[in-house]
């Protein structure tokens, strides 16, 4: 008898009127918390509701949301009211909720939003603070709990990927009330060893679990580390305070060991095509020099070195011709113009030059004779003066004043007894 095949459509049908028919699936009454939150714009919201082992997804179609008396964001924890179904076309179950209201544990995320926001107002989140993360690193410190799915994950990931790397464990608690000063501890011992990087964090759980990495003193102790750190805290949708102060962020423990060692398959790779790359170049190199040397050893000069030496000697030659030329016409120039000098007229007849200088000299000297004033005073005139200045006018002298009259030979002192002006002046 030939099998019946049926459609996928009609198994997903099926098994949703499995569900449909479950009175106690009908009305459910959930806690959890909120993670991979989607709100849609006709008013639809998309989530997932988790616990410390399993998820559910859930939808909140716009008639049901629109009566919520808060903001569902991820990492809040939530009671739910609602009904489970299939939806058929991608044949997964989920929970339709009706009502949803926020769960006590909600406190711890207002908490964690309030340091959130003081120590980004602090700057520990900015991008100017965080360290590179090194490309090779030799030794790698991992701070996480002893044992676990996570402390396995990131050495066996780092052996697989790049064995060259040492790891260093230093184990702490990552859960309880004793976790945060533990973590703490333990990432201010690693600055004492000789580490290139440090991966510190855990696997995932519920708000509560993951709280130690939300505690401020954890967030300092990765902030003042000198050592570059990568957060590993939780699965992907989990973000905790320590995610954003670290230098970077991994989405899984895994993952942080991916991001901290390169693969040592893409490094062999990489470095078999440098080594091709550098044969190629050292080919090109001595071929290009090969070349130039058989270029030089086919010149002229070097097939014919006397060539060189005979252009040389040919073109000192033309240099002391040159050079005999030119001081055989600075010769004959300067022969020229001492020649010239000693035809002058004044070399040949220097009396004459001294008589007609000798004739300017004494006209000059018969003028300024004729315009010396003791000349003049020499044919009886007289210069009066009062005070050392000239008097030339008698309406500068006042009677009783004293005079000097120079004559041509000797002074006389004198005192005006009276005066006399000149008619119509």
């Amino acid at each position: 008898m030939e099998p019946k095949y049926i459609s996928i459509s009609l198994i997903n049908k099926a098994i949703k009127n499995v569900i449909d028919v479950q009175p106690f699936l009908q009305k459910v009454y959930l806690k959890g918390e909120i993670s991979n939150y989607k709100g849609h714009t006709r008013g639809h919201l998309y989530f997932s509701l988790k616990d410390e082992t399993s998820k559910i997804n859930a939808v909140m179609f716009a008639s049901a949301a629109s009566k919520l008396q808060f903001v569902p964001e991820d990492g809040m924890n939530v009671l739910v009211e609602g009904r489970i179904s299939v939806y058929e076309a991608s044949g997964q179950y989920q929970v339709y909720v009706e009502k949803m209201s926020e769960d006590g544990i909600g406190n711890l995320y207002l908490e964690y939003e309030k340091l959130k926001k003081k120590l980004e107002t602090e700057g520990l989140f900015a991008e100017e603070h965080k360290k590179p993360i090194p490309k090779y690193p030799k030794t790698i410190g991992i701070i996480t709990a002893p044992t676990g799915a996570a402390v396995r994950d990131i050495i066996s990931t780092i052996k697989r990927r790049y064995p060259l790397a040492q790891t260093i464990l230093f184990p702490t608690l990552v859960q309880g009330e004793l976790a945060k000063d533990n973590i703490v501890k333990q990432i201010k011992t690693a600055q004492d060893y000789d580490l290139d990087l440090i991966i510190c964090g855990r696997g995932g759980g519920s708000i509560e679990d993951l709280w130690a990495f939300n505690e401020e003193c954890v967030a300092r102790a990765i902030y003042e580390s000198k050592i570059p750190i990568i957060s590993a805290v939780g699965h992907e949708p989990d973000f905790t305070i320590a995610d954003f102060v670290a230098d970077l962020r991994a989405p899984t423990p895994t993952g942080a060991a991916e991001m901290a060692v390169p693969n040592l398959i893409d490094l062999q790779t990489l470095i078999k095509q440098y080594e091709i790359r550098l044969n190629e170049n050292i080919s090109n190199k001595i071929n290009f020099y090969q070349k130039q040397l058989k270029a030089l050893t086919n010149t002229y000069v070097l097939k014919n070195p006397l060539a060189m030496y005979e252009i040389k000697e040919q073109k000192l030659d033309n240099l002391i011709n040159n050079l005999n030329s030119y001081i055989k016409n600075l010769l004959n120039k300067s022969t020229l113009a001492y020649e010239s000098i000693m035809n002058k007229y004044v070399l040949k007849n220097p009396h004459s030059i001294y008589e007609k200088k000798e004739h300017q000299f004494q006209l000059l000297l018969n003028k300024i004779t004729l315009l010396n004033p003791l000349k003049i005073l020499e044919k009886g005139y007289s210069v009066v003066t009062k005070d050392d200045k000239i008097v030339t006018d008698v309406k500068n002298i006042n009677l009783n004043d004293n005079l000097k009259i120079t004559l041509s030979k000797g002074i006389i002192k004198a005192n005006v007894i009276s005066k006399e002006e000149e008619n119509g002046r």
